[in-house]
């Protein structure tokens, strides 16, 4: 007999996933932890103040001289840049807000030119003022009128 030399693909089964059983995750207390987390950084946080007070006792005074002597220069610096602001402030006459813009300009120039602006700005809102064009002109309509009559006798007014 002849064999067939073509074999010929069948179904295939695939065997179905074993099912392991639900597993249960494991319950973790975070209430727990998280006390235990507070209480690690409180002890952190004392450990790096005791450190910090022993460095401070450790500097020498040549370190804190220079430590007292940077903090005098930045509060010198900051002075001077506070009095030019209200300097440039002043030469333009502007009003309070417009010179707390200034504050949070370092550059002299850029500070000095948006000044003028503001200032410019002010001095053109002063000299329009509020103005009324009709201002004691308004005229009043005859006592008499058919309108002033309809409305005294719809409110029962009489003159």
């Amino acid at each position: 007999m002849s064999e067939d030399s073509t074999v010929q693909p069948g179904p295939t089964v695939q065997p179905a996933p074993a099912q392991a059983p639900e597993a249960k995750p494991d319950e973790i207390d975070w209430k727990a932890k998280a006390r235990d987390w507070e209480r690690k950084a409180k002890a952190n946080a004392d450990a790096a103040k005791r450190l910090g007070e022993i460095e401070e006792a450790q500097k020498s005074e040549a370190d804190k001289a220079a430590e007292r002597l940077a903090k005098a220069e930045q509060t010198a610096r900051d002075a001077e840049a506070r009095a030019l602001r209200r300097e440039v402030a002043i030469d333009h006459k502007l009003s309070k807000d417009d010179a707390a813009l200034l504050d949070s300009i370092t550059d002299e120039d850029a500070m000095r030119r948006l000044a003028e602006r503001l200032g410019q700005q002010a001095q053109d809102r002063r000299k329009q003022g509020n103005h009324v064009p009709r201002e004691g002109n308004n005229q009043h309509p005859d006592k008499n009128s058919d309108m002033r009559a309809f409305a005294r006798n719809l409110f029962g007014n009489v003159d």
